[in-house]
């Protein structure tokens, strides 16, 4: 079995290591208009600084109304795209590839400025307001804004994209009986998600691979069950997406256990079900418990979240700690001697 430094491979991503950025939403008061500024550059290129493989940007939306605050990220006009191409090609000038993660907040909108609009007129709370059910118009419309965003962020030189379909957000509202009460064709939990990942696939490179964040649970008899999921996932994967990024929830206001490495065993199942790498996540930041879902093969990639959000530089600590490779800047070799000479190359 590969090890968390080792090289992964998919489709034409290569990412150096098995360490992801998972997509964090930075809700910065400095945004404008959906682009990112200059809290993003540096958020974003010190994790490649510190040795992450892949850098998963955050939840960004496909239109204005799709955001959950006015201060997220976006992907909706082109003047946008020069902003996100800063970043990114400072982020592979260390080594790291990008990725973007597309979605729509749907009815978990937050600011006032926003409406929110959903599979149906469900809100997600007794704190959230009553979305607008979407027409099967607008339904068309959005399909078409995920396509356009996805060119834009191929446009800005990602390496992979990621659909947002789960915590509750747009498509993961199509999936669930708890948001989705529709009688027309969008009733059919997959519908939405199939037609999202057809408009994405036509503007993508044919050797770049799609990614798709799913919830694998719902946590309450009123959602739909693991097994659920699992038939789901499989129609997304017979429709184009290559790898599946297993969290959970999001779609109740209910409470979750949560404990390292508590999504493991979900994204395990997924992995072996659907034959498909997968992406494990949940409070992974022991070093050995990363490394260990990488060996076992429970996953093929382990993201973070809070942790590099603590740890810029987790993945060179894992390394020293692992007796594993560090890789980082030739300005920083200095710091690490046994690992490197003076004639080495970035």
């Amino acid at each position: 079995m590969p090890s968390l430094f080792d090289p992964f491979i998919l489709k034409g991503l290569q990412v150096k290591n098995r360490i992801m950025m998972s997509p964090m939403c930075q809700y910065s008061v400095w945004a404008k208009d959906g682009a990112p500024n200059e809290w993003h550059y540096v958020h974003y290129i010190s994790r490649a600084v510190g040795g992450v493989g892949l850098v998963m940007m955050e939840m960004t939306d496909v239109v204005p109304d799709g955001r959950i605050t006015v201060y997220d990220l976006g992907l909706w006009d082109d003047a946008q795209i020069p902003a996100f191409r800063r970043i990114i090609d400072q982020v592979h000038s260390y080594g790291a590839k990008v990725g973007i993660q597309l979605a729509h907040a749907g009815r978990k909108a937050e600011s006032p400025e926003l409406r929110p609009e959903a599979p149906s007129a469900i809100p997600f709370s007794e704190k959230y307001r009553v979305p607008h059910a979407l027409t099967v118009e607008e339904i068309h419309r959005l399909v078409e804004a995920f396509g356009a965003a996805a060119r834009r962020a191929i446009a800005a030189g990602v390496d992979t994209i990621e659909l947002h379909g789960a915590h509750g957000y747009l498509i993961h509202q199509f999936m669930s009986p708890l948001s989705n009460q529709r009688s027309d064709q969008y009733a059919e939990p997959t519908r939405f998600g199939v037609e999202v990942i057809e408009a994405v696939k036509a503007v993508m490179p044919g050797d770049m691979p799609l990614i798709m964040r799913l919830s694998a649970t719902e946590y309450t008899e009123r959602g739909y069950q693991f097994d659920q999921l699992l038939e789901m996932a499989r129609v997304y994967r017979d429709h184009g997406v290559d790898m599946f990024d297993i969290s959970s929830g999001g779609n109740a206001p209910v409470p979750i256990h949560d404990f390292p490495g508590y999504h493991l065993p979900y994204a395990a199942a997924v992995k072996e079900r659907l034959g498909v790498p997968v992406i494990g996540v949940g409070r992974l930041e022991a070093y050995e418990l990363a490394a260990s879902a990488v060996e076992r093969g429970e996953v093929d990639i382990v993201a973070l979240a809070r942790g590099l959000l603590r740890d810029p530089y987790w993945a060179n600590s894992a390394a020293l700690a692992l007796n594993g490779r560090v890789q980082v800047p030739r300005e920083y070799y200095r710091a690490f001697p046994q690992w490197f000479t003076a004639g080495d190359d970035r």
